[in-house]
């Protein structure tokens, strides 16, 4: 398998603070590959390491092929970076930011216009290429962002958080230009926060938790791993609720307590399911009705990740 990123215990701390602990990736070539965790996982160090802006303390990575300490100058010619907020000249124009960054590529200024003109079309800014990025709509300006990174013909993507503010019209065409990008070849290592995006765009996703991968595979594996069908209970009242949130423990991959609502996994069958509710509730008094749903990247997430860190996310 050709691999466009690969590492091998990665570890970084900062004092005592210990970001990674040892982080393990292997991204094919030509394909999209998510990282998912919640805040302070360790998710955007590990960008910083891969493209050489953060050396690790221990471990070794390699993008393009490259070592990412001895060979950083060869790994930034091969990548682009897009950060959660588009980093855009807003006082030139759409064609003008892109020209630029042809040109600090190392393009000519003839091959500078040529690249321009072929992102514009790309990225659907031709209509808007003379004016103003100050100008842009912020789905415009995330896509003239994107197409600055790609000036250089990057091999390798990185985009953290690339839909962070943008409404789901233009999200979905975020989508749209990622597919894009992975059809002409183009690695694309992605973090977010919407797992809707990493399930909809994602061949593989590996899930960080305090510094570490604790899962990882295609979104149907990990959906398999951690329960195909999830439990809904709806609980008749307070103490009711309390009392089986309390039993179930860390069982509960989902809870609504405004609802009074648990979630749990399950393999969907009758007799796990009649299993769960004599469990909590051998009266029969305790759950008012219970529904089963097909498991999400919610759930996966929620069973992998701390349950104090959700709270952020």
């Amino acid at each position: 398998m050709d691999l466009a990123i690969e590492a091998s215990g990665l570890r970084k701390s900062y004092g005592r603070l210990e970001v990674l602990t040892g982080v393990d990736l292997q991204v094919p070539a030509g394909s999209v590959f998510c990282l998912l965790g919640p805040n302070g996982a360790g998710k955007t160090t590990t960008v910083r390491i891969l493209a050489t802006l953060t050396r690790p303390d221990a471990g070794t990575a390699r993008v393009a092929g490259h070592d990412v300490v001895r060979e950083r100058h060869r790994v930034r010619a091969a990548i682009s970076l897009t950060g959660q907020y588009a980093a855009v000249d807003e006082l030139q124009t759409g064609a003008e930011n892109l020209r630029m960054m042809a040109r600090l590529s190392g393009l000519s200024r003839r091959d500078a216009r040529r690249r321009a003109a072929e992102l514009l079309e790309r990225f659907d800014l031709t209509a808007a290429a003379d004016r103003h990025a100050g100008k842009y709509s912020g789905g415009m300006r995330r896509r003239l962002d994107l197409a600055a990174g790609l000036a250089g013909r990057a091999r390798v993507m990185f985009l953290d958080e690339p839909t962070t503010g943008l409404d789901l019209a233009s999200r979905q065409a975020m989508w749209d230009v990622v597919d894009g990008l992975v059809g002409s070849g183009t690695t694309v290592f992605l973090t977010t926060q919407h797992l809707e995006e990493a399930d909809r765009l994602a061949a593989r996703i590996a899930v960080v938790d305090h510094g570490r991968v604790v899962a990882e595979g295609t979104p149907a594996e990990l959906k398999r791993r951690f329960g195909d069908q999830r439990l809904d209970l709806d609980l008749a009242d307070r103490p009711a609720f309390d009392a089986a949130a309390a039993h179930l423990g860390s069982r509960v991959v989902q809870r609504d307590d405004a609802r009074l609502t648990l979630g749990v996994t399950t393999d969907g069958s009758a007799a796990h399911v009649r299993s769960v509710l004599d469990e909590i509730d051998p009266a029969g008094t305790a759950v008012r009705r219970f529904s089963l749903h097909s498991a999400t990247l919610d759930d996966v997430f929620l069973s992998l990740t701390s349950r104090k860190e959700l709270a952020g996310v």
